[in-house]
């Protein structure tokens, strides 16, 4: 009837559905919309180029506003006014003091260490002390926390304080990819990465705008169902098993994926600080990761994580800060470090006009040549390798030489690919090697300059810039969508009281994050600084201890080699891995031992926080999920958490035995776990909150789609699996790189959804 009024909860969801409208205008408009035009916003604003500083800070400012406004806005739109119980008051209350005090205490135990250190404690004891007493904190939490019921193991009772929840959140968050890896991607990559590598400030903008959408469209949501797991909406919404057991086994495959990369930054960390191997450094690691996740569950890993906020965060910040003050005499690194930008693009010029570099860069494009070679036949041209290596063993041994030089022919011997399968694999990976190396700055783009190639300078360049732009926005579009469907991310915000809680939780959460996203960039400039000014043009018996001692703990880290022979480091024969910069940083600025240790400590907190919270949900998703026989009585919440605790133990165990195999780069892992969770879950998952016509064929069939496109894509395009079935040329579509497959699978997850409903819904089901 004309004229009706609207009932209070229509006019309520309409009022929510405009305000969720116009922040998600606003936040496309500034993530994707400045970084396609980012090649024409070159103009320099007090010394920042406009696109890198929205890239780098901007977005990171605009992303907490609009989460801050819609929490601000729909807790007033909602009407929640909650007073708060006087138990509630005096359980926040104490919870301050003890965060105030253990600060306090941390504080006092740093200027200890230092002061120890000064007066001559070695440098050996101050990791040990750094690796324990933190390790033990969190054992410490663990057994405090530990607990059998359901409802404290799963979402730690649900009465967390937004505030403390927003850190946990962001240790969880904020993994061994985020404190270890993200400055080196920016080190290596600048603005937006070159080649294969699309990365650069893509994960400042992905990491940190996904939160957005958690706000605006998932959180609350998830939050209203009172549920224990990511999954557990799948079943509640659709009905069934098998919407249940797809999302299960899709939080297994991209929490392992994650977690995989969390215990192999455990690894590094603690074997660096240590001395020990490798692997025994993974498996003194993750001890401290099962106290916690196996006792307590979530009612231990929240204030686990809490603690490890505060280590992360200072063994970040304050390193940075240090180093700006040497550099620049401002220790406030993200608004100082732009006065290095025309310094290293200065280098950066230098070093490309150097004739000494020119020197190295033809050596590898010799050394490219070859491998490109010896790959026209590679049956020849292995022979002829063992015969060569055959017959200088026979020269020095007949020559009576020193049996060390006759060992390490024998080793040489030994190296050799034992088949042409290995053999193809290993020179083609050489020979992309050395042909990246033989590019300018060793590959490596220009810190500032978005995207490779010019799309005014011919065809040839315009394509280079097409696919580097095309890259950069569909990693950064799966960084995104991969945020909404992390199952471990989405499962702390069940842990407030309230939905108001929540989307104040979020908030928070993005604030904290913001604190080290917006030092990172930073870190990465002030280091290239270092390298480029300072460690470049040293003599190779004259550089630091550090070098060697991290190449002693993974050659990928860090290696070094004299190409051109002339005794002195020049830029290309310098190889850094993202995985090393932030950790060395301390070396690298000459900082005293004692911040080495904070940072290896707060590395440590980020990947085992990070760990935590992802076991965690893979033994809730084996247990809860795939074995859920709908029990609801005491009995079988105390056989389901005890079912969890098993399924952690065993997935944490074959998780460090894959780490053990050092499978890739943090930074790959992690961002692969994104693709995955994005194109499994989001689409349905979005489809099911806000389109009531979803079916449950629907729902299965799009997550089918969207998981198996998308691990079809990273499959056949890794080099082995190509040259197993033969397969010649590349495997990209519109040259999207596989890290990012989660493009493809996202739209095909979303696609057969909204089609097999449309097909399968009743006549009667609203829409």
């Amino acid at each position: 009837m004309n004229g009706a009024v609207e009932p209070p909860e229509t006019q309520r969801v309409a009022k929510l559905s405009r305000l969720q409208i116009w922040l998600l205008l606003v936040w496309f408009m500034l993530s994707f919309g400045v970084v396609f035009f980012a090649h024409d916003l070159q103009q320099v604003v007090a010394g920042w180029p406009l696109a890198y500083w929205f890239a780098a800070q901007g977005s990171v400012l605009v992303f907490i506003g609009v989460v801050a406004i819609y929490a601000w806005f729909a807790n007033r739109i909602d009407g929640e006014r909650l007073v708060d119980a006087p138990e509630y008051v005096d359980y926040r209350r104490r919870i301050h003091r003890r965060f105030i005090a253990y600060v306090v205490l941390l504080l006092l135990f740093l200027l200890a260490l230092a002061l120890a250190e000064r007066a001559g404690l070695r440098k050996i004891w101050v990791g040990a002390i750094f690796l324990f007493a933190t390790v033990f904190l969190y054992a410490v939490i663990g057994i405090y926390g530990r607990t059998s019921k359901a409802l404290e193991y799963y979402v730690a009772g649900r009465r967390i304080p937004p505030m403390y929840n927003g850190m946990a959140v962001a240790a969880d968050w904020m993994s061994a990819a985020s404190f270890i890896s993200m400055a080196g991607g920016l080190y290596l990559q600048g603005f937006s990465g070159v080649g294969s590598q699309p990365g650069g400030l893509v994960y400042v903008l992905g990491w940190t705008g996904g939160f957005c959408l958690v706000a605006l469209l998932v959180a609350p949501h998830l939050r209203k169902m009172d549920i224990y797991t990511v999954p557990d909406f799948f079943g509640n919404r659709f009905g069934g098993r098998w919407p249940r057991i797809i999302a299960a086994w899709s939080a297994v495959l991209c929490s392992f994926t994650y977690v995989v990369a969390q215990i192999y930054g455990v690894g590094l960390i603690t074997s660096r600080l240590t001395g020990v191997q490798f692997e025994i450094g993974i498996l003194l690691g993750l001890g401290g990761v099962l106290v916690c996740s196996f006792l307590g569950g979530m009612r231990a890993v929240t204030w686990t994580q809490v603690t490890q906020y505060v280590v992360l965060i200072l063994a970040f910040l304050i390193p940075v800060s240090w180093l700006a003050y040497k550099q620049v005499g401002n220790p406030l690194a993200t608004m100082a470090y732009g006065q290095q930008l025309p310094k290293i693009a200065e280098l950066e010029r230098q070093l490309m006009e150097s004739p000494a570099e020119q020197e190295v860069i033809r050596e590898f494009s010799r050394r490219s040549a070859e491998y490109a070679r010896k790959l026209d036949n590679v049956t020849e041209s292995l022979e002829q390798e063992r015969k060569k290596r055959k017959d200088e063993i026979r020269r020095l041994t007949e020559a009576h030489a020193d049996e060390a030089v006759i060992v390490t022919a024998r080793r040489e011997l030994l190296a050799l690919p034992r088949d042409e399968n290995v053999a193809r694999e290993r020179w083609t990976r050489a020979m992309i090697e050395a042909r990246e190396r033989a590019k300018p700055l060793a590959g490596m783009p220009a810190h500032t300059h978005p995207f490779a190639g010019d799309p005014g300078a011919g065809p040839e360049a315009n394509r280079l810039f097409e696919v580097s732009r095309r890259n950069f926005i569909a990693l950064m579009f799966c960084l995104m969508i991969g945020t909404v469907g992390l199952p471990h991310l989405l499962t702390r915000f069940y842990t407030t009281r309230n939905v108001a809680d929540t989307r104040n939780s979020v908030t928070w959460s993005l604030f904290f994050i913001a604190l080290l996203y917006l030092a990172a960039p930073a870190l990465a400039v002030l280091v290239k600084f270092e390298i480029m000014g300072h460690l470049v043009g040293q003599r190779f018996d004259a550089l630091p201890v550090w070098i060697a001692q991290w190449a002693k703990v993974d050659p990928s880290l860090i290696s070094v080699s004299d190409i051109n022979g002339d005794q002195v480091l020049q830029f290309a024969e310098l190889r850094m891995g993202a995985d090393i910069v932030m950790l060395a940083t301390p070396e690298i600025g000459g900082l005293p031992y004692v911040v080495s240790g904070l940072v290896a400590a707060g590395g440590l907190a980020a990947a085992l926080s990070t760990a935590d919270g992802l076991l965690l949900t893979i033994g809730s998703a084996l247990a809860h999920d795939l074995f859920f026989r709908g029990e609801s009585d005491r009995a079988g919440a105390v056989r389901r958490v005890m079912l969890s605790k098993f399924a952690l133990l065993l997935v944490a165990l074959m998780a460090a035995y894959v780490a053990a195999q050092r499978p890739a780069d943090i930074l790959i892992l992690v961002s692969a776990s994104f693709s995955l969770a994005g194109a499994a879950l989001v689409p349905v998952m979005i489809l099911g909150i806000f389109w009531t016509g979803t079916t449950r064929l629907g729902a299965v069939s799009g997550m089918l789609a969207g998981l198996g496109l998308t691990l079809y894509y990273m499959l056949i395009n890794v080099p082995s699996v190509r040259a197993y079935l033969g397969l010649s040329g590349t495997g990209l579509w519109l040259d999207i790189q596989p890290v990012a497959a989660g493009v493809f699978g996202v739209a095909a997850g979303l696609g057969v959804a909204l089609v097999v409903s449309s097909v399968t819904r009743t006549p009667n089901q609203p829409e």
